[in-house]
């Protein structure tokens, strides 16, 4: 039977809920949840990621709660568990595992006809994507997702592997730590042609463009290449995806 009461404790997933046709069903979400905008407005919200509030969302009636390894807790996952609530705990960490997670919600809750289209689509905008970019030089992309200190991406990451199919090449891939703290001496030393400022989950704005200006010439700045950009494409999954794979590439194209 499918869930009557969802309750979603990661941004990403609200959204895939919507696009799937069951927003009705959605009891809760975070207060970080966002989109679809006329959709999550009605919606109780049951706390953060780290610390969304069990017991409301015990009782709202919740017979299914999506979290994530990265953004949630594991003893919040026991604890609901362990009050009888089921709990679907997902981890992509590719493009292509963020599609399947589609196809999968689907299943779970009870929407498979339209998840099953839907992650076609996005598997088919994927394929597209990758074969166009086929050949084509990548340029090579710093990524911070934090600032003071300055962090960043390894390859360990979905947004690693989203920046890597949307052409980019990531400068610090190899780094040992998922998310890497670096310095602007580090990332002048990678020598990055395109830097993409995110607004989540740091709110990089143009003002952060000031820290770059003590290089000129790092061939991002040389070459006028910093874009701010929507950092929901770079680690949302879902309908997400295909924004990502249409706007990205146009970013990271050279000039």
């Amino acid at each position: 039977m499918a869930p009557r009461r969802i309750v979603s404790l990661v941004p990403s997933l609200t959204e895939i809920l919507f696009a799937l046709g069951v927003g009705d069903a959605v009891a809760g979400c975070t207060i970080f949840c966002t989109q679809p905008p006329e959709g999550v407005a009605g919606k109780t919200r049951v706390g953060g990621e780290k610390n969304p509030d069990l017991a409301l969302i015990r009782d709202l009636g919740a017979d299914l709660v999506l979290a994530n390894v990265e953004e949630n807790l594991r003893e919040h996952v026991e604890t609901l568990r362990g009050w009888g609530i089921a709990v679907h705990v997902s981890y992509p960490r590719t493009v292509a595992e963020g599609i399947a997670l589609v196809r999968e919600l689907g299943q779970v809750v009870g929407a498979e006809t339209r998840g099953g289209a839907l992650a076609e689509a996005l598997d088919a905008r994927h394929r597209e994507t990758r074969a166009r970019l086929a050949g084509r030089r990548s340029p090579r992309v710093f990524y911070p997702i934090w600032r003071k200190p300055w962090m960043t991406l390894s390859r360990d990451t979905y947004a690693h592997h989203m920046l890597a199919d949307c052409g980019g090449d990531n400068v610090f891939a190899d780094r040992a730590a998922r998310y890497p703290t670096v310095t602007l001496e580090d990332v002048v030393r990678a020598a990055p042609e395109v830097i993409l400022l995110p607004d989540e989950p740091y709110r990089f704005r143009r003002v952060h463009l000031r820290d770059f200006e003590a290089y000129p010439d790092l061939p991002a700045v040389r070459d006028g290449r910093i874009h701010l950009v929507d950092g929901k494409l770079l680690t949302w999954y879902g309908p997400r995806i295909a924004e990502a794979l249409e706007t990205v590439p146009e970013l990271l194209a050279a000039r």
